[in-house]
């Protein structure tokens, strides 16, 4: 008997053939399923005359199919180095933010890419040594602010949307890189560093500002005119006990905790209301935890580490669930949770995607672990490539991936594993 391959992806011979047929077989398919799905659950919540909200019913449904349905629209990003950061602001444009410390809006539609000025600090910030770009970009629940890193690394930047002019500079919160940031509510967020902190920051908008206020002048980057916007400190900064470079916080409203993970393999949860520490504790795997994604739906977060995903409930703080990569030694390099699904990206250019309820990875039509191929992306061949590197193949990293609004599409983007290679990849699953 042949053997099976062991995972059906977009580029295997499980899934070329009759690719358009299948599609439409499938979509075909999927219409009768939705038609019963509606029956079934309408006739369980009282029939046509009680009114129910179809698509919350049906997300469950649509985030266990759709990834085999995806097709890769992969787009050219000219010579920006290795996307770490990205978050949808509308129905078609996502912000990404570059190892280059580049931040850019791109068109999924047209592929066009639209360059935000970066913000400067004032003369009081000392810049961190050795800056390494743009870590995190996140947007608070109204969508109307979007928090990012600043033109010195260690410092916030905030800007109004959906236009994108200035708002706000937060400094002297860190002397190191901003590795995360999450938002609290509209109003508050939380910034956590390389140098073990983390900072509480309250957006000040400048019109909201007194007069004696130090408001930044207009600034330019790349000959671009930028408005002004205000310069502010941290309402509080406290080190993170145990931690040693914070590198992922993720905020679960629910129970108004912030759960930090730090380099060191520690997972730490504060109660945001009075940002101090509840607890700490250490993790099973210890080597290169840089993620984190929480699950309000199953209470639980989501850790990524070189070789497992663990999965952690805080109100059972003695107990660990771990989840084996199909892809060890690469590393998990970015999580998300859709309903029952974790996507998975890793640092072998692979999207995966484990079935929460199930206990095991998604599967194809065929039977086989459902995953993503993601495409070569470019890579700069200079002379530490030449010299180093020359002789193996390195595939994309997704260092970040989100879901669109509908959950039917995914944007992936990274770049090349090793510290030494530029190069960059994103593309849009649909």
């Amino acid at each position: 008997m042949n053997s099976k391959p062991r995972n059906c992806t977009f580029r295997s011979p499980c899934s070329i053939p009759r690719r358009e047929q299948r599609s439409h077989d499938v979509r075909n398919k999927d219409d009768g399923y939705l038609d019963v799905f509606r029956h079934i659950q309408n006739r369980q919540f009282g029939g046509k005359q009680l009114y129910i909200n179809q698509e919350k019913l049906l997300s469950p449904y649509v985030s266990k199919h759709i990834p085999p349905l995806l097709a890769e629209k992969e787009f050219e990003l000219g010579k920006i180095n290795k996307i770490f950061s990205s978050h949808w602001v509308d129905d078609r444009q996502v912000a990404i933010g570059t190892k280059c410390n580049k931040l850019i809006i791109l068109d999924t539609k047209t592929g066009k890419q639209f360059h935000i000025p970066s913000l400067k600090s004032s003369r009081n910030s000392v810049p961190a040594e050795c800056p390494c770009g743009i870590h995190s970009i996140a947007l608070n629940p109204s969508q109307t602010l979007c928090a990012t890193g600043a033109e010195n690394t260690n410092d916030l930047a905030v800007y109004q949307l959906p236009t994108f002019d200035p708002a706000m500079v937060g400094e002297n919160g860190h002397s190191d890189w901003i590795f995360d940031i999450s938002w609290i509510d509209d109003e508050y967020l939380v910034t956590g560093s390389r140098d073990d902190k983390l900072s509480l920051w309250r957006v000040e908008m400048a019109e909201d500002s007194d007069p004696g206020e130090n408001l930044n002048a207009p600034s330019t980057s790349n000959n671009l005119s930028v408005p002004g916007h205000t310069i502010t400190t941290p309402v509080v900064s406290r080190n993170c006990e145990k931690a040693k470079k914070v590198r992922a916080l993720a905020y679960n409203d629910d129970r108004k905790e912030l759960a930090v993970l730090s380099l060191n393999a520690y997972f730490h949860l504060w109660d945001v209301e009075t940002f101090t520490a509840k607890s700490h504790r250490g993790l099973f795997h210890s080597r290169e935890n840089v993620c984190m994604t929480v699950s309000k739906t199953y209470c639980s977060y989501a850790v990524g580490s070189q070789s497992h995903i663990d999965l952690l409930d805080p109100r059972c703080p003695n107990t660990q669930t771990s989840i084996l990569s199909k892809y060890r030694g690469s590393g998990v390099r970015s999580l998300t949770f859709t309903d029952d699904i974790l996507t998975i990206g890793t640092g072998v250019g692979v999207i995966l995607f484990f079935d929460i309820r199930a206990g095991r990875y998604l599967e194809s039509d065929c039977g086989h672990a459902c995953s993503l191929n993601v495409g070569s992306g470019w890579l700069r061949h200079d002379e530490t490539y030449r010299d180093f590197f020359w002789e193996s193949e390195y595939p994309s990293a997704i260092y970040t991936h989100r879901y669109d609004s509908t959950g039917t599409r995914l944007f992936a983007a990274g770049g090349p594993l090793p510290a030494g290679l530029w190069g960059n990849y994103a593309g849009l699953w649909q």
